[in-house]
């Protein structure tokens, strides 16, 4: 009968959880391979094992952060009004962001950067905002630089996002800040016809 199997899918998904909530709590530097360990109840070999080490392990901590954004912000369906794709998709990004605290901030702590100039990768979660500026670029809603466009919308949506999870806005306070930032962020890369429509639009009684 052969030696039972320590090293398995429970340990491994036990040492990512862990090894989330230390990086995301902590200076990356305390995040060691005895420490993860340690919190998951498991034995260092199984790091090395399963993970080829800490790199590695944090790489997968890094991989499920990028999947999990991309897998929220790719279930916001393509509507004929690109304006309102754009802020369902800024909605998704706070709701994964607030239900997956630990992994938001791992994903925006240094783990991952954001280079505009970089090749887009399928899995990457830029992509479904870039491909809904795209539409509102073709369709004359937006003008300007797609991803100058995205750094703009995604830098607003990080602040926001990131004092919000932080605890500087308090519930109310982050819904207000959240509905007009983005809506005031979306209709200055608007065209002028637009952006005079939404305008028109907020004013009316």
């Amino acid at each position: 009968m052969g030696r039972p199997r320590t090293n398995d899918e429970a340990v491994k998904e036990r040492l990512v959880v862990c090894a989330t909530e230390l990086l995301a709590t902590g200076p990356r530097e305390s995040v060691t391979v005895r420490a993860v360990a340690a919190a998951a109840e498991a034995s260092t070999t199984a790091v090395y094992s399963l993970f080829g080490g800490k790199d590695g392990l944090i790489g997968a901590v890094r991989d499920r952060a990028v999947a999990g954004l991309f897998q929220g912000l790719s279930a916001v369906q393509a509507s004929a009004d690109p304006l309102a794709d754009l802020y369902a998709l800024a909605v998704a990004y706070r709701s994964w962001g607030r239900g997956h605290s630990h992994l938001y901030t791992v994903l925006f702590g240094g783990v991952q950067s954001f280079d505009p100039s970089g090749q887009v990768g399928a899995g990457d979660p830029i992509r479904p905002l870039l491909a809904a500026i795209d539409r509102a670029l073709a369709a004359s809603v937006l003008a300007g630089e797609a991803r100058s466009i995205a750094l703009s919308i995604w830098g607003t949506l990080h602040g926001l996002v990131t004092l919000e999870l932080a605890g500087a806005l308090d519930a109310a306070t982050a819904e207000a800040a959240f509905r007009s930032t983005i809506r005031a962020t979306l209709r200055g890369w608007a065209t002028p016809e637009v952006f005079r429509d939404l305008r028109q639009a907020e004013l009316a009684p």
